[in-house]
């Protein structure tokens, strides 16, 4: 398959998500620079995270491209920083605020998928909590009652935050996000956003391989 993988300045995860797809995974991938305005041919696109300027990076030129790509049914994935992106721009519903005790957190934290009906989770164990760092200052998902009864509906709910034994409790909740919330789709469930970074729980050096599988789950689910 082959995947695009949208670079900003700030887009610290950008190598990391790139290493896992090509070195790993022995996935095709290119890199999708900020400032480009046209998007080849891809099976899916990848908004690692960073530490943007939000209001600075919706005026790029690969935001348009970005809402064309989603438009027409392509595969979209943000992650960390990347989430609150699509988010401001529309592509996914609510917005991420500010983590509830107004701190930066980065530590290993679990998560665990609410089904398995999506590309994020077909593989995955919904009875099973997965390991994956978390690097957000901006993580707490915020979204009206009326937005979360939709989301719940559509099963756009992907994955919550968890204790090491699966449970959802206010403890396991890193930034406050309503619902336990760490990870959703679009109703179309073609575009998907996480907080939590998988590109940095995808290799054995690491002792940790979790994020991994949410990878081989995208590749499996698209072909």
């Amino acid at each position: 398959m082959k995947f695009g993988i949208v670079r900003f300045p700030e887009s610290t995860c950008y190598f990391d998500t790139r290493y896992v797809l090509s070195e790993i995974l022995e996935q095709e991938v290119y890199e999708v620079w900020h400032q480009d305005t046209k998007i080849n041919k891809i099976d899916a696109l990848i908004i690692p995270g960073g530490s943007f300027d939000i209001g600075t990076r919706k005026k790029s030129p690969i935001i348009s491209e970005i809402r064309k790509f989603a438009k027409i049914g392509g595969f979209v994935l943000a992650t960390g920083f990347g989430f609150e992106l699509l988010c401001k721009i529309g592509l996914l519903p609510g917005e991420l605020q500010l983590n509830e005790n107004q701190k930066f957190c980065s530590k290993n934290i679990f998560i665990k998928p609410k089904h398995t009906y999506s590309a994020l989770t077909a593989l995955q164990d919904s009875n099973f909590a997965y390991k994956i760092p978390i690097a957000e200052k901006y993580g707490k998902f915020e979204a009206s009652d009326k937005i979360i009864k939709e989301m719940r509906e559509n099963e756009q709910i992907l994955f919550q935050y968890c204790t090491e034994d699966g449970h959802l409790t206010e403890h396991a909740n890193p930034t406050g996000s309503r619902a336990n919330i760490a990870g959703i789709c679009n109703a179309a469930k073609n575009v998907y956003g996480m907080v939590p970074l998988p590109e940095r729980a995808a290799d054995d050096e690491l002792g940790n391989t979790d994020g991994s599988l949410i990878f081989e789950s995208i590749i499996a689910y698209l072909k």
